[in-house]
């Protein structure tokens, strides 16, 4: 970012429940000696751009285990509602007083720093309301699933907390940029290359062993970069077969289970 262009607060905002409804208590599964929210938060708070890094979870109780961490860790947190993941996230950018917000969610715990900084320069730089790594189908992604950045000022996610009325939408939190058409200015980036095929987020038992596997080949590293496990995977193209299978959920996915344990992605 251009020298004196940085006058925003940047904070970005992890979403994180135990209950998953493909993988209960992933957010807090070691990954190479470490928890996977551990991974996301350490790896986010590596971005240059961004002021303080908190985790929004919910008030039930099976995630007083993801406050009690965040506690122990010094880790800023907010425990708001379980269905309405919108209200949550707004509610904690908030708390955090929050200019710019970076969305990410606990499950995508190889998150790239340098891409949170791309997309926050792209947002700021393009004088954007809303920037992305990508959006979801029909639209195509070029970067792996499970490097998923979303980032808009705080005046944009509150006139979407305000709007935004169907369950899809109080979910996923941020559909209400990508449905009016023409009423918002929106930057996508895309990689240097399609590597949208490829799965690095942690839904399944499979997508857990593929990531273990990725984390374990930097030997205790926590600063690669994306590019660096890219080179790798794609030297072992056995890693792909692990989780090939996976379908990955929609934005406009809901969970069915009940109103009360609705599926947010976190």
């Amino acid at each position: 970012m251009p020298e004196g262009q940085k006058e925003h607060t940047v904070v970005s905002i992890i979403q994180a429940r135990m209950n998953s409804s493909r993988l209960p208590g992933k957010v807090l599964m070691p990954i190479a000696g470490h928890p996977m929210l551990n991974w996301v938060v350490e790896r986010a708070r590596m971005s240059q751009l961004t002021d303080d890094v908190w985790v929004a979870t919910t008030t039930d109780p099976s995630d007083d285990a993801i406050a009690g961490y965040c506690a122990d860790q010094g880790y800023p947190h907010y425990r708001g509602s379980e269905q309405d993941v919108l209200d949550r996230f707004y509610q904690a950018a908030k708390l955090a007083k929050a200019d710019v917000v970076v969305r990410l969610t606990a499950d995508c715990p190889l998150i790239d720093p340098g891409l949170i900084d791309e997309v926050l320069m792209a947002l700021i730089e393009e004088q954007a309301d809303f920037a992305a790594t990508r959006l979801p189908p029909p639209f195509h992604r070029t970067y792996p699933i499970g490097l998923d950045v979303e980032a808009v000022y705080f005046s944009g996610l509150e006139k979407a907390w305000r709007l935004s009325a169907t369950q899809y939408q109080r979910e996923h939190v941020m559909p209400f940029f990508y449905e009016q058409e023409g009423q918002f200015k929106i930057t996508i980036l895309n990689a240097a290359e399609d590597k949208g095929g490829y799965r690095w987020t942690v839904d399944t038992a499979e997508d857990l062993q593929l990531v273990e596997q990725l984390a374990a080949a930097f030997s205790g590293r926590r600063d690669f970069s994306w590019q660096e496990v890219l080179a790798y995977f794609e030297i072992h193209p056995e890693l792909h077969g692990i989780n090939a299978t996976v379908m990955h959920k929609t934005f406009k996915d809901v969970d069915t289970r009940t109103n009360q344990n609705a599926e947010s992605g976190q």
